[in-house]
């Protein structure tokens, strides 16, 4: 329930914007190093165009991404 909590009321973040630290803070289970492997990874390839793609930056599987969905964006 706590979990839930946060996503809930952490609001979106916007992967294609935010820093490491941000993204570190505020998406479930992503600390510092998933963090800079999303920076590296946009930086690399590009801004990511849907939510889903975050399932292609190594170290971040189903899991993470399915408990972090509702509080990603990539657009402001």
């Amino acid at each position: 329930l706590a979990l839930a909590s946060k996503v809930v009321f952490a609001g979106a973040v916007n992967i294609n914007t935010a820093d490491a630290k941000t993204l570190a803070r505020e998406l479930v289970g992503v600390g510092p190093a998933k963090a800079q492997a999303i920076v590296r990874y946009r930086a690399e390839k590009g801004p990511f165009k849907d939510p889903e793609e975050l399932k292609k930056v190594e170290g971040v599987g189903a899991a993470t991404y399915e408990q972090n969905k509702a509080s990603i964006k990539v657009k402001d």
